[in-house]
């Protein structure tokens, strides 16, 4: 109990990197919360998703002593000095990621699910409570100083978890941004015009990254745990996974890294995923305050998506404390413009890189004069090529 003869000080709605992220923060400073996830327990912990955090995701972690959740993950630059390997026609560079303004040399690459599942654990062990299963959700009264939050049990029952803060932490498509009034939030999106066909391959990747730039279309491989990698395709909007057959897949894969794929293996999903950058403002309406997903949306491109989430975990964090240990509102009143100017800094950098990536590859989506424009953008962003020794 918090002393106020409400259940919780904090409830937050969702059980994804920025709501365990922001619940384990409330406990280390003795904050109640309670967090509240639609989904099972092993649902949670297995769904894949992205799978890099760059130095300053990392660093929140670290500051929070919470590091243990990402230990003996690997870094981006783990197998070279000079980055991340790109294939530009089938010519490898390295793109040095330190260039993003994080101090990319402390990214690792460490799968969601592996992320997730280490901080349900911490959680837990540090007597958080976690309530799985809870469906239905609704937000009431969070324009006044007494929210509450009712959710349905999986045994059918209907709960009530009366709180003074709601944090919205389910995601793009969760229920607590529809709590903001039409007339309050605003939408902006930027459409790239092209989409990705993402592909779970149960095959390892190495090097834990690589990258093609080509002129058939952008194409990685990135890992996802010791015995995972998922593939990516740039392909148009309106292609269907029916289009893509596995055979096809492992094809155009080589043909865009311009080098036989030594490892197949069993293909179990595939998706097309259309690429957008998408930001909600204001981030805070009443007791509500909005994290993660459920506030913006990122090129994958960037891999900052669940940077972006533990940087809003942070401020919300920090914002809390202040306001229930020092009756401080001050952190809480500015939490959104904070967030959004962190967050648009982070949507400038990820439609630069999308942009390079894929513009200076296949010239039918945007044109040749683009793409020539954009191969002399990316050369800014790779190492020089090491020039040949001249013949004896």
């Amino acid at each position: 109990m918090t002393g106020t003869g409400k259940d919780t000080s904090v409830v937050i709605v969702g059980a994804g990197v920025a709501g365990l992220a922001l619940g384990t923060f409330l406990l280390r400073k003795g904050v109640d919360c309670v967090v509240l996830e639609k989904h099972s327990r092993a649902y949670v912990e297995q769904r894949q998703r992205a799978g890099a955090l760059d130095a300053g995701g990392v660093r929140v972690l670290n500051e929070w002593g919470v590091g243990e959740a990402v230990e003996g993950h690997s870094h981006a630059d783990a197998d070279s000095d000079s980055g991340v390997p790109v294939l530009v026609d089938g010519a490898q560079r390295w793109w040095r990621m330190g260039d993003d303004g994080e101090g990319g040399g402390d990214r690792v690459f460490c799968p969601q699910q592996v992320l997730v599942r280490n901080l349900v654990r911490i959680f837990l062990r540090d007597g958080g409570d976690l309530r799985f299963g809870a469906e239905d959700v609704s937000l009431r009264d969070i324009g006044t100083e007494q929210p509450l939050v009712r959710y349905r049990e999986p045994d059918g029952s209907t709960r009530t978890v009366t709180c003074d803060f709601v944090a919205g932490a389910d995601g793009y498509r969760g229920v607590s941004r529809t709590a903001v009034p039409e007339d309050v939030l605003t939408c902006s999106r930027h459409e790239f015009g092209y989409a990705w066909l993402t592909v779970m391959a149960e095959v390892p990747a190495d090097p834990l990254a690589l990258l093609a730039v080509h002129t058939r279309g952008f194409a990685a491989q990135i890992t996802r745990g010791p015995n995972a990698s998922r593939l990516y395709l740039q392909c148009p909007l309106s292609d269907t996974v029916e289009q893509w057959p596995d055979e096809r897949v492992w094809s155009e894969l080589e043909a865009r890294f311009g080098a036989p794929v030594e490892r197949r293996g069993p293909i179990t999903s595939k998706q097309i995923v259309p690429l957008r950058g998408v930001v909600f403002s204001p981030m805070s309406h009443g007791r509500l305050h909005l994290l993660g997903d459920a506030a913006h949306l990122i090129s994958p491109m960037s891999a900052e998506g669940m940077s972006l989430a533990l940087h809003d975990a942070d401020a919300l964090a920090r914002a809390v404390v202040q306001q229930v240990q020092k009756n401080d509102p001050s952190l809480l009143d500015s939490y959104s413009d904070t967030c959004l100017h962190h967050t648009w800094e982070r949507q400038a950098s990820a439609v630069r890189t999308t942009q390079i990536m894929h513009d200076s590859g296949d010239p039918t989506y945007e044109g040749e004069f683009r793409k020539q424009i954009a191969r002399k953008e990316l050369e800014t962003m790779l190492e020089p090529q090491t020039a040949p020794h001249p013949a004896a």
